[in-house]
């Protein structure tokens, strides 16, 4: 069985990205800082006969994140698919408040995270020639939003650090993107305010996944 790494795994969007790619045959491997919400996404993808294994850890941790994704190479034989979305907090930051200090959560959780991530399922994908690498960032790494200052400025490192793996690693059977979500991730929301669902979301990084063409795919009303 192929298996999907699902790091910042949570209800909402990862749960529906592990049911999609369960529902293709994938196992699931699910990493987040909680291993009390990680077991009942587990639970609920095992009643959808889904394989799924709960690997605690913090995204902004790098020694625990590859630990965790180890765990789940030694558990599942190799990860064929990392998607990486975990959530550093909304901190609300204006540009001229930024700091060192107010920065380094985002950069620890979305920048290093992300090294931190590939560094571990990397080597694997490029012994069997085969891999996806999908990132998930908010709109704001493509045109910044003033008052999310902090996130912005790592998840457009991000967002580079996905295209230069796109552009670099096809040529060894390598796929990644980048994911810009510009919207509520949300089945209703108040009147104006564009969504889209989780579920229907999620179909997108199917997409991506077997279509394997564009470096970066934007999400937004």
């Amino acid at each position: 069985m192929p298996t999907i790494a699902i790091v910042g795994a949570g209800p909402g969007l990862g749960l529906s990205i592990a049911k999609v790619f369960g529902g293709h045959g994938f196992d699931v491997a699910l990493i987040s800082r909680t291993k009390d919400k990680l077991d009942a996404l587990v639970a609920d993808l095992t009643e959808a006969q889904i394989t799924a294994e709960a690997f605690p850890a913090d995204a902004g941790d790098p020694a625990q994140l590859t630990a965790a994704l180890q765990a789940a190479i030694a558990r599942f034989g190799r990860i064929d698919v990392l998607e990486f979305s975990p959530h550093a907090g909304l901190a609300i930051t204006e540009p001229k408040e930024v700091t060192i200090d107010t920065l380094r959560p985002q950069i620890d959780s979305l920048l290093y995270g992300a090294v931190a991530a590939v560094q571990a399922v990397l080597p694997g994908m490029l012994d069997a020639k085969s891999g996806t690498l999908l990132f998930t960032t908010g709109g704001g790494a493509i045109d910044p939003y003033p008052m999310l200052a902090t996130i912005n400025i790592a998840q457009a490192g991000q967002r580079n650090f996905a295209i230069n793996l796109h552009n670099t690693l096809a040529d060894e059977g390598i796929y990644a993107a980048c994911v810009a979500i510009n919207l509520m991730i949300a089945t209703k929301a108040p009147e104006g305010v564009p969504y889209r669902s989780p579920n229907e979301i999620a179909l997108d990084y199917w997409t991506l996944h077997t279509t394997r063409t564009q470096a970066e795919h934007f999400i937004g009303a």
